[in-house]
């Protein structure tokens, strides 16, 4: 690796360098560490169904991102899994609405083990055996999800909310579009979304810049390289709903409930708003909230009770899940509480502690070699570092939470779902078995 390269150091301690390949590389040096763990981050997910490559406009079928990573690990010499045991690495990898992650932990043989991770996601290989034989698989997953109360509250939410976007569908896909897919497919998908400049290398721990760089190199990846361009492209979504209720039935103890609220998507790059709305979240519904606390003082729900952003690119909708015995009486709390706090204002007291414990995790996971690599990839995707996060995380107020709820969380594009007991008696005319 060229000694001309010149890392950017940020206030955090992170190191940044831009390799001549494009490739963005992070590096957190933890002196007195004894795990290194490393994460290559790719802006390919399950929303990437239809983009342009070229001249070349492409459309998959639901599941491909999810099904590419499985055969990433796979090569003419076996699997990747092998070998990571072989350096005595714990390797694995997961699939999101708009990225897909590769990454291990090792104590030991660390320079190996990244030259593995780097090799796989860079020399694919695929056959029409291979591609094939993974359908099993992934089909036992994809059923296991459907299986799961918690995502099946998130697909469902999404797919009330939205007419045309890619997230209506399960990241994973369904038996009958990965049955289309073919190795030409995630071939396209590489020369599109696995180019070096579409992708993030971050390391923590006991590991230095130099071992990474050197790694780099070894996988030429300190040699300029093509840049193929992949554009999104999305058909018009409007903001009305496709429903505001749904009704189904599983096998659950106790009825699950799920409000979504359609909101304009954020513009690529904004993660000022979309803190800002985690920030109101938790003024609303966190655990430090006055409804959460007498939601669970009173039995009303259990501990994993609470509300998220979803955002990627083209879409961005708050989602309040949990499970009840008494959803109706839950739901109406909630909407209340939202009416009352749009009206009053957040507390400020309620404001700052939500803000310090953002700001408490952001720091606290500097210090954990998993979380510190994984925070510095996520950010990173974003445009962003972990110093200029914690930077505009400070600059947030309570006067800008509240003039960001009188602009979301409106009734009117609000969609509810509803999980009942196997057997129950359907609530109302929306159930969908």
């Amino acid at each position: 690796m060229s000694d001309h390269l010149r890392a950017i150091l940020d206030c955090a301690g992170n190191e940044r360098y831009v390799l001549p390949s494009g490739l963005t590389v992070l590096v957190r040096p933890m002196p007195g560490y004894s795990a290194a763990h490393a994460i290559v981050a790719a802006r390919f997910g399950s929303i990437d169904v239809h983009f342009r490559l070229g001249e070349e406009e492409l459309s998959l079928p639901a599941g491909v991102a999810h099904y590419l990573e499985h055969k990433m690990f796979e090569d003419q010499e076996g699997d990747a899994f092998a070998k990571f045991a072989h350096t005595g690495a714990n390797a694995n990898a997961f699939t999101s609405f708009d990225r897909t992650c590769y990454y291990f932990t090792a104590t030991n043989a660390v320079d190996e083990s990244l030259d593995v991770l780097l090799e796989m996601v860079t020399h694919p290989y695929f056959t029409e055996e291979t591609v094939a034989k993974e359908q099993g698989i992934i089909a036992q997953e994809i059923k296991m999800y459907q299986d799961s109360p918690d995502w099946r509250l998130i697909t469902e939410l999404c797919q009330c909310l939205y007419h045309t976007h890619p997230i209506r569908s399960d990241i994973a896909g369904t038996c009958e579009s990965i049955a289309q897919i073919t190795p030409e497919m995630l071939y396209d998908c590489c020369r599109a979304f696995y180019a070096p400049s579409n992708l993030v290398l971050a390391a923590a721990g006991n590991i230095t810049a130099r071992q990474v760089l050197d790694a780099c190199a070894r996988a030429g990846l300190d040699r300029p390289a093509a840049r193929p361009a992949a554009r999104r492209l999305w058909a018009e979504e409007p903001m009305t709903l496709v429903q505001d209720w749904k009704t189904l039935r599983m096998a659950v103890s106790k009825p699950c409930f799920g409000i979504g609220y359609k909101e304009e998507p954020l513009a690529p790059g904004d993660g000022r708003t979309e803190v800002l709305y985690e920030l109101l979240l938790c003024c609303i519904s966190g655990g430090m909230s006055p409804l959460y606390r007498r939601l669970y003082d009173e039995g009303l729900v259990n501990p994993g009770f609470g509300g998220e952003v979803l955002r990627v690119d083209g879409c961005c909708c708050i989602l309040f899940t949990g499970e009840s015995d008494t959803p109706d009486q839950v739901e109406q709390l909630l909407l209340e509480e939202i009416e009352r706090v749009r009206a009053q204002g957040v507390d400020r007291e309620v404001f700052t502690l939500c803000k310090n414990e953002k700001y408490g995790q952001l720091v606290e996971n500097l210090e954990n070699v998993e979380d510190a690599a994984s925070q510095m990839a996520d950010f990173a995707l974003m445009g962003q570092t972990v110093a200029q996060q914690i930077e505009m995380l400070a600059g947030l107020t309570a006067e800008d939470a509240d003039a960001a709820l009188q602009k979301i969380l409106n009734p009117g594009r609000m969609a509810r779902v509803r999980i009942l007991p196997d057997g129950s008696a359907a609530e109302d005319s929306g159930e969908n078995d």
